[in-house]
């Protein structure tokens, strides 16, 4: 039987830099997993996503609900935050490959990435044309 292939690392990218990497190779301990079980009963209950109370969030619901938390918790350095939720994304989401996190402005955004592994962008310099 074919299981599904699963990337092997989420890529937390925030304008345009990357930012975090989360190893799925490494497996979770029972009691981190038995958190993220936690989670999901909480948002169980309902979550607020874009100022709206969603009562029965689906899976990328509760995703995009992790993601931006996550990046609240990468704005507050709070360590224990941002391990959860990449646990939980990379967890629950295994074919999600990025968070594209947007911080302009004041305002907070998240794209989840299933289509395109995170690749470190180079910069090239073109010579300027002799005239």
């Amino acid at each position: 039987m074919n299981e599904p292939k699963h990337t092997p690392r989420l890529v937390i990218v925030v304008d345009g830099e990357a930012h975090l990497e989360y190893d799925r190779g490494k497996a979770l301990p029972e009691h981190q997993l038995a958190y993220l079980d936690r989670m999901d009963e909480r948002m169980d209950g309902g979550i607020s996503v874009d100022g709206e109370t969603v009562e029965q969030p689906d899976t990328l619901q509760r995703a995009q609900f992790v993601a931006l938390h996550l990046l609240e918790a990468m704005q507050a350095g709070d360590d224990a935050r941002i391990a959860a939720s990449c646990a939980y994304l990379a967890q629950r989401l295994p074919g999600l490959q990025q968070v594209k996190a947007s911080l302009a402005g004041g305002a907070v955004s998240a794209e989840l990435v299933f289509d395109e592994p995170y690749v470190k962008e180079v910069a090239v310099d073109f010579p300027s044309r002799l005239s």
